[in-house]
This record gives structure tokens, C-alpha cells and sequence, in this order.
């Protein structure tokens, strides 16, 4: 039974598995922020980029680079850490901003 599943991923152990399994998901939460901007865009009826975008836009990217760690791809690693440091840098503007507007938060 195991087998064609570790043929299909190419992969040898059910860690392995796992770890692809984490991968998936990890991409299916960062491709859900298309989603989300997409639906927020046309409630908005122009281009609008919500808090929730770039929320998951980190936990995706956090969870991608994880594996693409687990997978010792450089590639992989260069562009999801660079693409983490700029969503955590864009929620702590949020953050500020949200502090300057509501100072007794």
C-alpha cells in the first residue's frame, strides 16, 4: 500500500511523507492569499491588499521555508526567507500604523 504512495512523491520514508505533506499545505496557504485579495479586491471594487494577505502571505512563507530547509534547496531558501522578511516588515507597518490611529490600544 505505502509504496505507490513514496512513488508518487518520490520519497523513501513516512517522514519524508510528512514533510511533503507540509509542503503542500504550506502551499496551499500562501496560494490562499490570492484568493483572499482577489474576493477583497472586488468587494472593494478596486485593487485592495487586506491585513489578512499578508498574515498569510508569513505563515505560508514561514512554513515553506521550513521545508524547503527539510529539502536543502538554496534556491528555495533565498526566495522564501527574502519573501518572509518582507511580509513580517509590511505587518509591523500595519501594526504602527494601527497603534498611531487608536493610541489607547
Amino acid at each position: 500500500m505505502e509504496n505507490w504512495i513514496f512513488d508518487l512523491f518520490n520519497i523513501d520514508t513516512w517522514l519524508e511523507f510528512w514533510w511533503v505533506t507540509l509542503g503542500f499545505l504550506a502551499q496551499a496557504v500562501f496560494a490562499s492569499r490570492f484568493i483572499v485579495q482577489w474576493i477583497a479586491s472586488e468587494r472593494e471594487g478596486r485593487s485592495y491588499v487586506p491585513v489578512s494577505f499578508w498574515y498569510l502571505s508569513m505563515f505560508g512563507g514561514v512554513l515553506m521555508l521550513a521545508y524547503a530547509v527539510y529539502r536543502q534547496d538554496p534556491v528555495f531558501i533565498l526566495g522564501q526567507a527574502t519573501g518572509v522578511i518582507v511580509y513580517a516588515r509590511n505587518i509591523v507597518l500595519i501594526r504602527r500604523a494601527d497603534r498611531a490611529d487608536n493610541p489607547t490600544a
